[in-house]
């Protein structure tokens, strides 16, 4: 989808915002980045990224929902959810250049900034702060990664499900069950189960 330049000064306060959590920089800077942004738009259940493509852009989620996922057998592996103010890419094929062995696709109508490969490796050859910039942004993705892998691994399944629901309260009417007990790593039939937890949090698993 072609960008336009009103989308893209659009979105710029919301572009800004999300820089400042990594780097501070002015509006004067900030617009050094605009041109290089795209705003794309998804309808539902649209796929984004598909397998074996190479992933050529770093996005940021403006509005709606999207999801990572791959496939395992005949059984589909959620790998991560991404709503407003969070970004989503198949990271080892954008780095790497190689086909994505992940699939990502809107959940929702959803629009999103992004930038491509090329404008960044461009950005962060040209201009002053980008590659700070790049660091910080992909040194906070690893590390949440990461995070949330040991987490799952340290917590029960009923630990899991309930610190997800009580974190994000929201996202048992935005994920469809099945997909969200793909991405906690929890049996359907056990995801519905543990859903009376919410009535009663001290019920223990049979």
């Amino acid at each position: 989808m072609e960008q336009s330049v009103r989308d893209t000064d659009q979105y710029a306060a919301y572009i800004y915002k999300f820089i400042q959590k990594y780097i501070q920089l002015s509006e004067a800077e900030l617009n050094r980045y605009l041109p290089y942004v795209e705003v794309r738009q998804f309808k539902k259940r649209e796929v984004i990224l598909q397998y074996g493509q190479v992933e050529n852009y770093l996005n940021l989620v403006v509005k709606g929902l999207v999801r990572k996922y791959t496939q395992v057998g005949k059984l589909e592996k959620t790998l991560q959810l991404s709503k407003e103010g969070q970004l989503i890419q198949s990271e080892m094929s954008f780095h790497t250049r190689i086909p994505s062995s992940m699939i990502t696709e809107a959940l929702e109508p959803s629009i999103l900034v992004s930038m491509r490969y090329e404008h960044i490796q461009y950005a962060v050859d040209t201009i002053p702060g980008a590659e700070h910039l790049a660091r910080q942004m992909m040194t906070y993705l690893f590390i949440k990664k990461d995070a949330r892998y040991f987490k799952q691994l340290k917590n029960s399944t009923r630990q899991r499900f309930l610190n997800y629901v009580t974190n994000h309260p929201n996202m048992l009417q935005r994920v469809p069950q099945k997909i969200l007990a793909s991405y906690l790593d929890i049996k359907p039939e056990t995801f519905s189960r543990l859903k009376h937890l919410l009535k009663d949090p001290k019920k223990e698993d049979k």
